[in-house]
Order: structure tokens, then C-alpha cells, then sequence
């Protein structure tokens, strides 16, 4: 049976396991913790990072991207009908969605407005890039979940948390990438890719004190913010922003690079 070696909260294990259930394979998951790496991880692990896919043949697979591919190419491919050029456009989107993973871990993990602002713009400048690309379909070009929309699952997924949980929304101003959004919800895909313990450790890590988001949420919970309001609406309301940042030495996931 396949294995995949995980933390608990990091996006790219969650594509792998995201796309292990769109294909409906059999799978293990075993997880260990990035600040104490165990000596056969780092054995068989390049570098270094999860995922890490142990194949039935006995090969140690490392890098979401090489994973994502060899379980296309081993078990079936989710769009068999694609020509070249659609596949080739399939992966240059899927890999679009990879680089947001930490973009994405970094603005959860901002400390303040000014830092919170300036990385949910990078966020948005991919999200314009999708809203233009996105059609009538449900999902990003056909109305089945895809390679691209697996790999975009883990944003949209986080984004959906922390738009529930804070009132933030990533996604605020583009209507298509949200309708995506909801499709993707919708799938069944979310809640068998991640264990037991994700939100809590989730919560833990972007949603506690240490993180402006976790203060939204612990003081402000009714507020209805985004990257072009939260300056303006909820400084004035004087309830998101009255305590100072707190200290963010804690690792990220985002800034640890410890997931790839």
C-alpha cells in the first residue's frame, strides 16, 4: 500500500492526499514532527521535506510535483482526454497553485496590518491571474475535479478557515476563484485530506496571539475584513487592531521551508 509521510498542517501533503482520494487508492499516512526529524526520515528523505510518498515497489518519492505526477502517471489520470498542449497547460497552472503554499503560510502567520496587507496582495495577484482563466465550468476547466484543482485545494481550503474562523477573506473581490471555492468544498475532498488533529494544530500555529489573524478572531470576531478594508474599516472600529503584535518566534510552516 502506499505511504505518505506528513506534518499535519502542511499544503503540500495535503495535495498528495487530496489527489490519493479524487483517485480513490488505498493509502497510509504516517506523520512526524519537522522540529525533530527522525534519522530514517532523513535516510531516505533527499531533502529533507514531506511529503514523502513510499511507493509499493519500495522507492522513497520526495517533491509534491514529482508525486503528483507519478500517481497520474501510475494509477490513471483524472482528464485522459487532454492532448499535450492541455496537459502542459494542466501542469503550469498546478504549479502556480504549488508556489501559493507558502506565500499563503506567510500571510497567515503575519504579526500586523502592514504585513498582513502586503502578503495577501501577492496572494491576490495570483488569485486575478485565476479569476481571468476561470469559464462556465464547475471546477477550473471541466466539471470534475483536476490536477489543478487539487492543487489549488490547499489554498482555497485554508482560505475558507480562515474567512470562517477570523472574517478575513483572502478571496474578497473575486467572484469566480469563490465559486471555484465553493465547488471545491463542495467535492468531498477537504475533510479525508487532512487528519483528526489538522484544525487544532491549524489554529495553533496561524490563529493563536502570536498572529494578527488569531487576534481578529479573539477580538473581533464579526468583523468582515479583507486586504482593501482592513485598514480602514476595523482600525477605525478599534477592536482588530487595539493589541500590539506579538512576537512570531515560533516556526512556521511558511517560513521554515520545511515542507516542499
Amino acid at each position: 500500500m502506499l505511504k505518505v509521510i506528513s506534518f499535519t498542517i502542511c499544503p503540500f501533503v495535503q495535495r498528495i492526499t487530496a489527489l490519493l482520494e479524487a483517485k480513490g487508492l488505498p493509502y497510509q499516512v504516517e506523520y512526524i514532527e519537522l522540529a525533530n526529524k527522525p534519522d530514517w526520515f532523513l535516510e531516505i528523505s533527499p531533502n529533507g521535506q514531506v511529503p514523502l510518498l513510499l511507493t509499493e515497489q519500495g522507492s522513497a518519492l520526495f517533491e509534491s510535483d514529482a508525486i503528483a505526477e507519478y500517481l497520474e502517471d501510475s494509477f490513471g489520470p483524472l482528464q485522459p482526454e487532454l492532448t499535450p498542449e492541455q496537459k502542459a497547460l494542466n501542469r503550469a497552472w498546478s504549479t502556480l497553485g504549488s508556489k501559493q503554499y507558502l506565500v499563503q503560510c506567510s500571510a497567515q502567520s503575519s504579526a500586523d496590518i502592514e504585513t498582513l496587507v502586503e502578503r495577501s496582495a501577492k496572494l491576490a495577484g495570483a488569485f486575478t491571474k485565476v479569476e481571468k482563466a476561470l469559464g462556465t465550468h464547475r471546477y477550473f476547466n471541466s466539471n470534475s475535479p483536476s490536477m489543478v484543482d487539487i492543487a489549488w485545494l490547499p489554498v482555497l481550503h485554508r482560505a475558507w478557515i480562515i474567512k470562517e474562523k477570523t472574517g478575513y477573506d483572502f478571496l474578497a473581490g473575486f467572484p469566480k476563484v469563490q465559486a471555484w471555492q465553493s465547488a471545491i468544498l463542495d467535492s468531498g475532498l477537504t475533510a479525508p485530506s487532512v487528519s483528526t488533529a489538522f484544525m487544532e494544530r491549524f489554529e495553533e500555529y496561524y490563529l493563536s496571539e502570536r498572529t494578527l489573524l488569531g487576534r481578529l478572531r479573539q477580538h473581533c470576531p464579526k468583523c468582515d475584513c479583507d486586504a482593501h478594508t482592513l485598514e480602514q474599516q476595523c482600525t477605525e472600529l478599534k477592536c482588530c487592531t487595539q493589541l500590539q503584535a506579538c512576537d512570531t518566534t515560533a516556526s512556521q510552516c511558511g517560513d521554515s521551508g520545511c515542507c516542499g
